[in-house]
């Protein structure tokens, strides 16, 4: 999402006349696109912000600009603790970019009632795949999110209007598009999700179509027949979990218990026996127990996930669960860490499995480019979303290609192009 919003700034200044800078040093304006999801990203942040101070110092001129969740949160204390800033703006307001750099200092944070309606140009880097906000917002107020608070409540875009976004996309030759939103299975406009999905499939140049991120307790049998019925949307699913333990579900304010996601997941993988499900995962949450920690363990021993992202828990200010956090909950650093280890250590060890399990299959490629890891070789993803590299040219990059797995890894798979994709 911030990627996108990322793109959108990008495509704003292009039109008021912007190139992008070779390196800072060269910039005539530096914005910085900040997270505020996790303590690490923030001090990340803080640190960059620091060092670029000097060359304001050396260039009165350069303007310097904070954008996304920190700068919502933040506002005016940003331009107060920091002089050599001139701007913040908050992810509801990229649209007041262009007005802003008419003055010498401003601040945005305001609600934007009408988000949804607010169509941006979007200098995308690449030229196959896209990012498309279809909703913004989120009304879940999970207890350890700040989301709800820096990007507002829920507001679907039209249908129309995405449809139109990647009608043109499909015209330029993108072939894969993914649908972006805190929670896009809750997305209601003038339908709902599973219809958004049937008239996206309509789009003749579209060949792939991919959603992030999908809330557990909405998961509808519609859009699972949908997942199974529509050819272009592919097997995959992120559903993030959180935590195996019913009682920290309940102090996170998921909205659903262990045994409703298991039914969800016993649904997908009924229904769509290929489907490949990834999730993320939160340990070290205050007040949770070896108990909890083992129950997690064990849900992941019998959900088997194709991959998963896992953090330690980050208190983040203003949210629910700092008031636990502070309130003698908080996990001692060396548990967390151990427990992230052990998370992490079986994970690796179920997802080279199940990657080893494709040996020998034939998998549809779509071919993105040059692989950053293995030079001589292109790379592409499955419709599971799984990384392949193989030997082949660039005449079949853009192009889906069918390749036998002969290799996997924890983190990707090795193939050859067969004769089927010539």
């Amino acid at each position: 999402m911030n990627v996108h919003d990322s793109e959108k700034m990008s495509g704003i200044l292009k039109a008021e006349g912007y190139a992008e800078a070779a390196n800072t040093e060269d910039a005539d304006l530096i914005i910085f696109n900040t997270c505020s999801i996790r303590q690490k990203a923030e001090q990340k942040f803080r640190s960059e912000l620091g060092r670029i101070k000097l060359l304001k110092s050396k260039n009165p001129l350069l303007k310097i600009a904070v954008a996304g969740c920190i700068a919502q949160q933040r506002g005016r204390d940003i331009l107060k603790r920091n002089p050599h800033v001139d701007y913040v703006f908050g992810p509801q307001n990229i649209h007041k970019l262009s007005a802003m750099l008419t003055t010498n200092a401003m601040v945005c944070i305001e609600d934007n009632p009408e988000i949804q309606h607010t169509d941006l140009p979007a200098e995308r880097k690449e030229n196959l795949k896209a990012w498309i906000s279809i909703m913004y917002g989120c009304n879940n107020f999970c207890s350890y999110c700040i989301v709800p608070y820096t990007r507002g409540r829920e507001r679907s875009r039209p249908s129309q209007n995405i449809y139109e976004e990647i009608h043109e996309l499909a015209d330029k030759g993108f072939k894969e598009v993914t649908l972006l939103g805190q929670n896009v299975n809750s997305y209601n406009s003038d339908t709902n999700f599973p219809g958004l999905l049937r008239k996206i499939e309509a789009i003749k140049g579209v060949e792939r179509i991919r959603f992030v991120t999908s809330h557990p307790r909405d998961l509808s049998d519609e859009l699972i027949s949908c997942i199974k019925e529509l050819p272009k949307i592919c097997e995959h699913i992120h559903l993030p979990l959180q935590s195996g333990s019913g009682r920290i579900l309940k102090l996170m304010n998921r909205g659903y218990t262990y045994e409703d996601y298991i039914e969800k997941v016993r649904k997908l993988k009924e229904s769509i026996p290929s489907i490949a499900i990834t999730t993320d995962i939160i340990t070290g949450f205050p007040s949770e127990t070896d108990n909890d920690h083992s129950i997690t363990i064990k849900a992941l021993r019998s959900i088997e996930f194709d991959g998963i992202f896992a953090f330690k828990f980050s208190s983040r200010q203003g949210t629910k669960a700092a008031e636990m956090d502070g309130e003698g909950g908080r996990m001692a650093e060396k548990i967390t860490s151990q427990r992230l280890s052990e998370i992490l250590g079986l994970q690796d060890d179920i997802t080279l499995r199940k990657n080893e399990a494709l040996k020998g299959t034939l998998q549809e490629v779509l071919v993105e480019g040059a692989s950053k890891t293995d030079k001589g070789k292109i790379t592409g993803r499955t419709r599971t979303n799984k990384i392949v590299n193989f030997e082949g040219n660039e005449s079949v990059i853009g192009r889906l290609v069918n390749v036998e797995i002969r290799m996997a890894m924890r983190h990707s798979l090795e193939g050859r192009l067969t004769s089927q994709s010539q």
